[in-house]
């Protein structure tokens, strides 16, 4: 709001656009409607449900727009409305300003990344592409079909873009389609050859399988680039983003109580959530009773949408050389 008075006088403000309701960025706006109390707001129909029912405001003058919709701004530009529904919130759009060529595309092609110089030609290009990925694989991939089908009818457009102004990271001048050229190959159950070896561990039985399995997979397969991650000491979106690169994945847990890791359990919510497609898995684990983590495992990466092989390392206590023989058939059977 101080930076936003420094540029202009808030009366002189015509309209709000307000592409998404998401606190992260409607989160001032009860303050600029305090101060402008009457200005139109151009959202979606779900976009008022968003609004009111975060902030109370039944009275903001709310305009609703639709996919088509546009407002003259003077000048011979106008700004045209595109629907952008669940990419990646029901009341998503994206706004098109005529004359400049400039796509404000909410949360589309956009990273959790801050570039001080702002646009992708002043970004290092490895981070840029790394947090690209990694925003479209935590929080797009549940919408994957949508999006190849939003990009399609953008396309069919025919608009002209020279700018993509994202909501979140860089803004993309320099050659910017390329970021949409991305988005529709990751779209497609996208994957790379990758395996990526994902556990936890008590006490390191299960992570003596893990690094067993990378190493056979290494072995057999030396130009399939193998990830293995502790789920207890890396972030869950780092992860995720490797799964999401990986043709298939190896996972394991010790048996607790009947079941496995707490820690294991909330990563595979996580990873249903995401709804993979087209990825292969295997599981493994120690144990000192009944032996139920890799039963477990099994049902909840089947459940997650995973093709789960036969072949699983299943040790009682620490590994020995036999269990080591069962993780060269996982990673013979991931490498297929």
């Amino acid at each position: 709001m101080d930076n936003l008075e420094k540029e202009i006088d808030l009366n002189e403000i015509d309209y709000i656009i307000a592409n998404h309701g998401e606190v992260d960025h409607s989160g001032s706006l009860p303050a600029l409607m305090e101060k402008i109390p009457n200005t139109p707001i151009y959202c979606t129909a779900n976009g008022v449900k968003s609004l009111t029912g975060q902030y109370h405001h039944p009275e903001w003058n709310y305009q609703v727009v639709k996919t088509g919709d546009s407002i003259d701004i003077g000048n011979g530009k106008k700004l045209v409305f595109v629907e952008m529904r669940m990419l990646h919130w029901p009341d998503s759009m994206a706004t098109y300003l005529t004359g400049d060529n400039i796509l404000f595309s909410n949360d589309a092609f956009g990273q959790h990344f801050a570039v001080e110089e702002l646009f992708n030609d002043k970004a290092d290009q490895c981070m840029l592409w790394e947090e690209a990925i990694k925003y479209y694989a935590n929080i797009l991939t549940p919408f994957s079909p949508l999006v190849k089908k939003k990009i399609e009818e953008i396309q069919g457009l025919n608009l002209p873009i020279d700018i993509i102004a994202t909501s979140h990271g860089s803004i993309w001048r320099e050659n910017p389609l390329q970021i949409v050229e991305k988005y529709y190959e990751w779209s497609q159950n996208y994957k790379e050859d990758q395996i990526t070896v994902v556990y936890d561990t008590m006490w390191d039985g299960t992570k003596q399988l893990a690094h067993k399995i990378s190493a056979e997979i290494a072995r057999i397969s030396p130009n399939t680039r193998v990830k293995i991650y502790n789920i207890s000491k890396t972030n869950k979106n780092d992860i995720m983003t490797k799964v999401f690169k990986s043709k298939a994945i190896a996972l394991g847990s010790p048996t607790v109580y009947g079941s496995i890791l707490s820690s294991v359990g909330g990563w595979l919510e996580f990873l249903k959530e995401l709804k993979y497609k087209d990825k292969k898995a295997a599981v493994f684990g120690c144990y000192g009773w009944g032996g139920e983590g890799t039963k477990v495992l099994r049902e909840r990466l089947t459940d997650a949408g995973f093709m789960v092989v036969d072949a699983e390392a299943k040790s009682l206590w620490n590994p020995e050389e036999a269990d080591f023989q069962n993780a060269e058939e996982i990673a013979r059977a991931l490498c297929q």
